[in-house]
C-alpha cells in the first residue's frame, strides 16, 4: 500500500451511511466502498457486492468472487486471496454499485446513484489501467471514459485485450465464473505482458 495510507478499507472516507437507494438500504448489511492500495496503477471494477462482500464491506472476498483475487495473486498484487482482509499491492478493488440486494442485480438508477463514488475514486487514484469484470462494469466505463458506446463493447470479444480510455487503459475481463480455462490463461498472459512493458510512460504520471 501507499506509505501515506492509513486504511485499505474505504480509504477515501466515502459515506458509510448512504441512503440514496431506499430498497438497497433496507436489504444491505453494509456498504462495500473501495478497498486496496490508493497508490495503485490497477483498479478492478465489479458490478455489485457478493454476499460475503456485503457482510464485510470488502470487495471480491468470499467464494463467489475470490477468483478475481486469485488472478491478482498470480501477478503478485495480492498476498493471500483467502484472507479476510487481503493485502493488496498496486491494486484497488471497487464496484459500480456499493450495496447488495439478495434477490436482484442493481437497477440502472442505483448504479447511477453510485457514480459519484466511482468517479471520485478513479480521479483520486488516477490509475493506469481499469479492469472491468463482466459486461455491466464495462458498459459503465464505455460512455464516460472511452470513445465507444456501450453497444460497441462486448466483454466476450474484448476479454484479455486493451482498450484506450480517456486518461487510462481498460482491460476487460469475463467474470471468472464464466471463463473457460483458456480464457483465464489468455487474461493472465495479457496482464503479465502488460506488467512487463513500461506502461507508466503512457500518461506521464507523477513519481511514486
Amino acid at each position: 500500500m501507499d506509505a501515506r495510507q492509513e486504511s485499505a478499507s474505504n480509504p477515501f472516507g466515502m459515506d458509510e451511511k448512504c441512503e440514496n437507494c431506499p430498497e438497497l438500504c433496507e436489504a444491505r448489511t453494509t456498504i462495500a466502498h473501495g478497498y486496496g492500495d490508493v497508490g495503485a496503477e490497477f483498479v478492478v471494477l465489479g458490478e455489485s457486492p457478493s454476499e460475503a462482500a456485503d457482510e464485510t464491506g470488502i470487495p471480491f472476498v468470499g467464494d463467489d468472487e475470490r477468483a478475481v483475487l486469485d488472478v491478482l495473486a498470480a501477478v503478485d498484487m495480492c498476498e493471500d486471496p483467502d484472507a479476510a482482509e487481503p493485502e493488496l499491492s498496486n491494486a484497488f478493488l471497487t464496484y459500480t454499485a456499493r450495496c447488495r440486494h439478495p434477490e436482484r442485480e442493481p437497477t440502472d438508477r442505483e448504479v447511477q446513484n453510485c457514480e459519484p463514488y466511482l468517479n471520485s475514486e478513479i480521479r483520486m487514484i488516477n490509475p493506469e489501467i481499469i479492469v472491468p469484470v463482466g459486461q455491466r462494469p464495462l458498459d459503465e466505463l464505455a460512455f464516460e471514459y472511452t470513445t465507444f458506446s456501450e453497444d460497441e463493447l462486448d466483454v466476450e470479444e474484448r476479454h484479455a485485450t486493451t482498450i484506450r480510455g480517456r486518461g487510462f487503459e481498460i482491460m476487460p475481463m469475463i467474470a471468472p465464473e464464466d471463463q473457460t480455462d483458456d480464457q483465464r490463461t489468455a487474461f493472465l498472459d495479457h496482464l503479465s505482458e502488460t506488467l512487463g512493458r513500461d506502461y507508466r510512460q503512457t500518461k506521464g504520471r507523477r513519481g511514486r
